[in-house]
């Protein structure tokens, strides 16, 4: 069976290599993952999530708001915030709490803040509206709240950090200092606590104390944020032989996208521009990176950047892009986008931490707010080109196609050696069905490419499938055949390949061989499987294409076509009963128009063998 999101799904990676990968052995294990650029620290995500839920999530039982269905908050919510229609404070509670639950956090905000002005003494109640302020990005006024909650409850370390913020925005170093003295010295506290003292005490002006802070900072998995941390201070201070030292070390333990930035930038600062252009050769070589792709063209200019950290209120906000990258790699979207949202408060210039929380709320569908981080992106960061087309993506999300199309299409005018805004042309035309369009748009990428690499199958493999829906399929075949060229076990061009001979009736054989090594690949892809129970089909062996077919429903039951098959063998094996069911379910998923006459006909007079060979 062939994919439906064949595109997106190949071509929406463009990920951010950004920084710690926190291993997942709490407190004690470690990471040799090179395939991460960001590996060999702590984990702590278990233990920050837990302090999550004891400090800010409230019980429900009293209230039953899981009860609350999605019609009745429908019913009690409005779109406007001057519209608040709840009037009881377990009302406003309950809008909020599913808002939150929603992950529409300004809306719950909203809500919670309507429902604390009714009951002001209810910590509980406090402690759920703050969070909502802080993760809608509220700063200013969860701090508020913060001031509150801090005095009942000092095991609660978001109110603590929110506040200490504050106090650096104000210039207020002293009283940070005095605030990171309560700050728990237990699960994120323990971390993070060091190195933001280091940066408050260089605030000071104790740069010697501040070195001593982090080092307190002793767990090995952290050893190479800490030396990052520590050569970001020298720098500052203007200590630049100290600060050397320190960023080789971190780059000696964990050969890191932030590590190579933070001294390819002291480099370039110092003007040893053909030292940092091979530090950032060095790194693009073993994991390939846009960002560091724009990083080597810099040096090559020998234009000086900008600096990576400028004081100490930019090196404090460092830290929460840190931890909030971690959080985003341990899958705690919203601890994730609270430290992000803390970052940018202290730098609202900040490219990484921008792009950062946008693909946090594009993974919670707000693209809107995503879009608005994305397009705010400093053009002259290296990490300006991946941000516009994350805008552009969101673009289409947001249903604004011909916008997106147009951003990505003055992208491709802009650098007439980049092949991913055509790529994306090409992919936005095809999910729209487009193929004609799409085909030109890929062709004019294939025109670009110098010289042909391995990475290059996923063009010629979507190409191809804009052929083959194109009803072109001696080019679809020859693209197919290119991909496997250039990878010759990519599974999902075997499956594709193999599948479509299988819909055509030839070269079963070698299309089942080829399913085969896909389903070795991918053993729990549904689409495969369905591939591997077709063939099957195909050669006449319904027995064990019933068996595929119906592991491949149980992986993707909501595919028409899967169920269609596994109708169609229930026949062949003489459960007659089961395949009308199946036939009827496929009709109930809304197949493609094509399908459906044939699947009618098979309920009203039974399947015809020769009509399925022939189909």
């Amino acid at each position: 069976m062939l994919e439906k999101f064949w595109v997106l799904k190949i071509f929406s990676n463009n990920r951010v290599n950004n920084i710690y990968f926190f291993m997942q052995k709490n407190m004690v294990g470690m990471s040799s993952n090179h395939l991460s650029p960001t590996n060999d620290l702590l984990t702590v995500f278990p233990l920050i999530y837990l302090l999550a839920l004891q400090f800010f999530f409230i019980p429900l039982k009293d209230l039953n708001a899981k009860s609350l269905s999605a019609n009745q908050y429908k019913n009690i919510t409005t779109n406007s915030v001057g519209g608040l229609r709840p009037s009881s404070v377990s009302g406003k509670y309950l809008a909020g709490r599913f808002a939150h639950n929603s992950q529409d956090f300004g809306k719950a905000a909203n809500y919670l803040s309507a429902a604390l002005s009714f009951d002001q003494k209810n910590l509980r109640i406090r402690r759920q509206a703050f969070l909502s302020l802080l993760v809608s990005g509220r700063l200013a006024e969860a701090a508020v709240l913060a001031k509150t909650i801090t005095p009942l409850d000092q095991n609660n370390s978001l109110p603590i950090l929110s506040l200490l913020v504050e106090e650096i925005l104000n210039g207020k170093v002293i009283e940070a200092e005095k605030r990171l003295k309560i700050l728990p010295r237990k699960g994120v506290g323990r971390y993070l606590g060091p190195l933001v003292l280091g940066w408050v005490k260089f605030a000071r002006g104790d740069v010697s104390g501040a070195i001593k802070s982090i080092e307190v900072l002793d767990v090995e998995p952290f050893y190479s944020l800490k030396q990052l941390h520590i050569g970001l201070i020298y720098e500052c201070a203007g200590q630049f032989n100290q600060a050397e030292i320190a960023y080789k070390k971190s780059l000696k333990k964990n050969y890191a996208l932030r590590g190579v930035m933070a001294y390819g930038v002291f480099l370039e600062r110092r003007k040893r521009w053909l030292e940092a252009e091979e530090l950032y050769r060095r790194f693009g070589e073993e994991y390939g990176d846009e960002t560091i792709d724009r990083m080597i063209q810099r040096a090559g200019t020998q234009s000086l950047p900008l600096n990576f950290v400028k004081d100490a209120q930019e090196g404090i906000a460092e830290v929460f892009f840190n931890f909030s990258d971690t959080l985003f790699r341990g899958q705690s979207s919203e601890l994730a986008i609270i430290y992000g949202r803390l970052a940018l408060r202290l730098r609202p210039s900040f490219p990484l931490a921008q792009v950062l929380l946008g693909r946090l709320l594009e993974s919670l569908a707000r693209n809107a707010e995503a879009v608005e981080l994305y397009k705010n992106v400093d053009r002259r960061s290296p990490v300006s080109w991946t941000a516009r087309l994350s805008h552009a993506s969101n673009l289409h999300q947001l249903g604004l196609k011909r916008d997106a199309i147009d951003l990505l299409k003055k992208m491709s005018k802009e650098n007439k050696n980049q092949l991913e805004p055509l790529i994306r042309v090409g992919n936005l035309y095809s999910s729209q069905k487009k193929f004609i369009k799409a085909i030109e748009a890929y062709d004019k990428a294939i025109k670009r490419i110098a010289l042909l690499k391995k990475s290059h199958w996923n063009l010629y493999y979507a190409r191809g499938i804009a052929f083959e829906r194109s009803k072109k399929w001696s080019r679809a075949e020859k693209d197919f055949k290119q991909a496997l060229e250039l990878n010759p076990q990519q599974p999902l061009v075997l499956n594709y390949l193999g599948y479509s001979w299988v819909d055509r009736g030839v070269n079963l054989k070698k299309a089942q061989k080829m399913i085969r090594v896909a389903v070795k690949l991918r053993p729990n892809d549904g689409y495969i499987i369905d591939s591997l129970g077709w063939v099957l089909f195909r050669l006449g062996e319904y027995k064990e294409a019933t068996k595929q077919l119906e592991r491949a429903v149980v992986l993707r039951p909501e595919d028409p076509t899967i169920n269609d098959h596994l109708g169609d063998a229930y026949w062949q094996v003489g459960r007659k009963t089961e395949a009308k069911f199946q036939w009827n379910r496929a009709l109930s998923l809304s197949p493609e128009k094509e399908l459906i006459p044939s699947i009618h006909k098979k309920l009203r007079e039974g399947l015809q063998i020769k009509s399925v060979f022939e189909k």
